[in-house]
């Protein structure tokens, strides 16, 4: 009976325990989203300062001269104070002198905003580390949640010893809350960015109609088309990197030759060769999925790791399998190092098993390197 009390406290400690991580991730989550907004007000209004300073200096410059040019003025009304009237002599005193009080009253203008873009500098890079140390922390926090809450229990029949099952863990959960973080940054930097612009930009239409007139505004209008334009190019983007869509209403050949052709637009000088034998089969969705991830990692692999500048991708069609092979003239590695150091071949592994696949390698530091996935199907499921 104690037992079962004790059981019933340590799990209430662990909920509780997980419900205050998950409360402090929201806190931390809450700081840095106020610390961005913050962030753009500040970021405007230093430009706002700089524009200022520009335009001050400009005048500064421009008063300078002319304060120059009356003092010349008034030395020469005093070397020669007989030849000229009482009035022209208070004129040269009065400009000279309203001149060098403009110019004072300019310097401290500049003086004064050039402190205002030191604080704003200051207070930006403060802002910056928080959201930087913010972003560590959610990570960080998440880490530790998934992995409190993770059932490793499959993971132990895949790998005997406790520390590299351990590590093998975490690294998959950093994985995961790296890329997610990846794509918020992407989401932020991309589209939400050009929707803040798309605001802006709305803003200055309005004012353009009112001030110059339809003609003018048609062609902000344009502009702004354009911009939407690109912020949906940047969303399908995102979304084609996340799951492709073609996968589900073409299936895995189209969508592989989408992919590769696109792959080799981003990237000049590489080629990128495709070859599919043999009648393709709708395989189910997870089997598609896992294939389409497979060649992505490994034709990244190759571009990233081995600076490979040709890529072959074969996929062989038979009765009740599929063959793919990736092939690179990259630099290669030694299999006995990166074997279980390569968070993208562990990867691998894991969607390999899975669909209770085989994976083969064959590299060698020089040789490039051949990938081979061998996949059985039925028919029918």
């Amino acid at each position: 009976m104690a037992n079962k009390s004790d059981r019933k406290e340590l799990d209430s400690i662990f909920d509780n325990l997980i419900e205050t991580l998950e409360q402090t991730k929201q806190k931390i989550f809450a700081i840095s989203e106020q610390s961005r907004r913050q962030y753009e007000v500040l970021k405007d209004e230093l430009e706002d300062v700089r524009i200022n300073i520009s335009r001050i200096i400009k005048a500064g410059d421009g008063l300078e001269e002319k304060t120059r040019t009356a003092r010349r003025r008034l030395a020469e009304v005093s070397h020669s104070f007989n030849t000229f009237t009482e009035n022209q002599i208070k004129q040269a005193y009065e400009q000279a002198n309203d001149l060098q009080i403009e110019l004072s009253a300019n310097r401290l203008e500049e003086k004064q905003y050039r402190q205002k873009r030191d604080s704003l500098q200051r207070r930006l890079q403060t802002l910056l580390q928080t959201i930087e140390r913010a972003e560590r922390l959610v990570n960080q926090v998440n880490v530790a949640t998934n992995y409190m809450t993770s059932d490793l229990e499959e993971v132990d029949d895949a790998i005997d010893n406790t520390k590299l099952k351990q590590d093998y863990s975490l690294r998959i959960i950093e994985a995961q809350e790296e890329e997610r973080k990846r794509l918020s940054r992407e989401i932020h930097d991309g589209p939400a960015q050009m929707m803040a612009n798309v605001l802006l930009r709305s803003d200055l239409i309005e004012r353009t109609y009112r001030e110059k007139g339809p003609q003018a505004a048609f062609g902000e209008i344009t502009s702004l088309k354009e911009m939407v334009r690109e912020a949906l190019t940047e969303v399908r983007r995102i979304i084609y990197d996340l799951r492709p869509m073609a996968l589900d209403d073409l299936g895995l050949v189209p969508t592989l030759k989408k992919y590769l052709d696109t792959i080799e637009d981003y990237n000049k000088g590489i080629r990128l060769h495709f070859h599919s034998d043999g009648p393709e089969t709708r395989l189910p969705n997870n089997y598609e999925t896992s294939i389409f991830r497979l060649v992505q990692e490994a034709v990244s692999n190759a571009i990233r790791h081995g600076k490979a500048t040709e890529i072959e991708v074969k996929i062989e069609w038979a009765r009740n399998q599929t063959a793919i092979s990736v092939k690179d003239n990259g630099s290669g590695f030694d299999q006995s190092i990166v074997k279980n150091q390569s968070f993208g071949l562990i990867g691998m592994r894991e969607r390999i098993d899975l669909i209770e696949g085989d994976f083969k390698i064959h590299s060698s530091p020089g040789n490039g390197t051949i990938l081979m996935f061998q996949i059985p199907f039925k028919l029918g499921i």
